[in-house]
């Protein structure tokens, strides 16, 4: 088999079955994967989320992913949005000034 010039990423912990509660619990930890994607996906609402985690994960590792999860904007794709605007009204401030 011949070897393609682009180098092949190996990974560690390969994307799970989309619906199953793996993929819930993968698609939770991931940065760029919104609740908003998860309920189209799976139909899991972030409540229903937050209680996949605390079921499925030790208390000291649901309390990582809780404050991770409130401090990110970009788990809520509204947050995003709101904090995205307000980069862009602060930089085109900058460029009057």
């Amino acid at each position: 088999m011949k070897k393609s010039r682009r180098p092949m990423t190996k990974v560690k912990n390969p994307e799970p079955k989309v619906g199953t509660q793996d993929w819930v619990i993968w698609a939770a930890w991931a940065d760029r994967i919104t609740f908003e994607d998860i309920k189209l996906k799976t139909g899991l609402s972030e409540g229903n989320v937050i209680k996949i985690m605390r079921k499925s994960l030790r208390p000291s590792s649901f309390k990582l992913w809780r404050k991770r999860a409130k401090g990110q904007s970009i788990k809520h794709r509204k947050k995003f949005e709101e904090s995205r605007k307000e980069i862009r009204r602060k930089i085109n401030k900058n460029d009057y000034i």
